[in-house]
């Protein structure tokens, strides 16, 4: 991979030095990951950071219970927030990591990492700036988790994540966006689909009467 291709992905770096970029891409190792990959799992050593050149991964946390949710969702042009700060404070990672497709990382050394936020600007501001998106994302999520009412966030979840009305994902994946339990959301769809607001089949939702948006 050239500098002219790793710009295309990561824009915030068109402004970088030369020599930034070199060493970048001379220390990074391209990946290529299948879906459902185990990235990492919680309280793993941190030996690289991953830059997402294509694909999505999922970082999620699993309670006592066994429950999981969902802390965000990466895609191509970023790079995890809690692996770049693992990083940089000597810390395990607090979470896991799991491929939702087929993904090409480029994965730099930690110590090469360290280095290139210790000595340009721009490294640093893209990390800042991914950290301060990424917070917002994780507030907004413990104030739903906290405050909101699961048959409204549920709504809420159908209504932005459906296209056309129609939504393809099962009920699992749903509490786990959720952070409540595959139980709590079947019921809540069941409710739904005896009020008639939708149909339930497998792996596909669909949003039948108005007034949803």
């Amino acid at each position: 991979m050239n500098s002219h291709e790793f710009i295309q992905t990561f824009p915030a770096f068109r402004s970088s030095p030369a020599t930034m970029l070199k060493g970048l891409l001379t220390a990074g190792r391209r990946q290529l990951i299948p879906a459902g990959k185990q990235i990492y799992h919680e309280g793993d050593a941190c030996s690289a950071i991953a830059f997402i050149l294509a694909g999505d991964v999922r970082v999620y946390k699993i309670g006592q219970t066994g429950r999981e949710i969902t802390l965000y969702e990466i895609g191509p042009g970023e790079t995890c927030i809690l692996n770049a700060s693992c990083i940089l404070a000597g810390q395990n990672y607090p979470a896991h990591a799991v491929t939702t497709s087929d993904a090409d990382l480029l994965l730099v050394p930690s110590a090469e990492f360290r280095r290139l936020v210790s000595d340009h600007e721009t490294m640093r501001e893209f990390v800042f700036t991914l950290l301060s998106r990424r917070l917002s994302g994780v507030m907004e999520l413990v104030e739903e988790v906290a405050f909101g009412r699961m048959d409204e966030r549920l709504a809420e979840y159908l209504v932005e994540r459906s296209a056309d009305n129609r939504l393809e994902t099962t009920h699992q994946k749903i509490a786990n966006d959720l952070g409540t339990s595959r139980e709590v959301v079947s019921r809540l769809l069941k409710d739904l689909e005896r009020k008639g607001k939708v149909r339930l089949s497998r792996n596909e939702i669909i949003l039948l009467s108005g007034g949803w948006r």
